[in-house]
């Protein structure tokens, strides 16, 4: 899974791109946080695991008519990019990058972190091993350029682009 600052810069994008379609921020960044707040994330990834998000499985049982829903697809949606379309491989040094690029992130994209997550978000100092903080950036552009109307269309009309899962090498 991305990390939560992360998810909340790809959300603070998506608000300023797409500014009519969240009514109230706090709501939309609940559901943001809300898939990874819990033990067994397979309940709330609507897959085995957060890196096989099930974006069908969601909508079939889910509306996103309200922006906690909105912010909670948007989240599944973030974690199905990262997996399948942005990164080449798995290693566990990916949560060291986190912790590197959090800072960067956090002043880049204007993320302030919910109380529910700030003992779960750490910052170090050092060089990336799998991330690199351009690349991050593009992810979080590329990600938030998505209206999640769109999405939605695409994944109940069975768009492939929406259901394929990448294997991706441990290392």
């Amino acid at each position: 899974m991305p990390g939560y600052v992360i998810h909340l810069a790809v959300a603070n994008q998506y608000i300023v791109k797409h500014p009519e379609d969240i009514k109230d921020y706090n709501k939309f960044i609940d559901g943001v946080i809300y898939p990874d707040g819990v033990t067994d994330k397979s309940t709330t990834h609507y897959g085995p695991k957060s890196s096989k998000v099930n974006l069908k499985s969601f909508l079939d049982t889910n509306k996103i008519d309200d922006d906690f829903n909105k912010g909670y697809f948007l989240h599944l949606v973030t974690d199905y990019l990262f997996y399948n379309r942005f990164l080449d491989y798995f290693s566990k040094d990916i949560y060291n990058d986190y912790d590197i690029l959090n800072k960067m992130l956090e002043e880049k994209y204007h993320v302030k972190l919910p109380e529910k997550v700030k003992k779960e978000v750490f910052y170090k100092t050092g060089e990336t091993k799998i991330l690199n903080l351009e690349n991050v950036i593009k992810f979080i552009e590329e990600t938030s350029d998505f209206t999640l109307e769109d999405i939605k269309k695409e994944v109940l009309n069975n768009d492939v682009k929406w259901s394929q899962f990448k294997t991706l090498p441990r290392v």
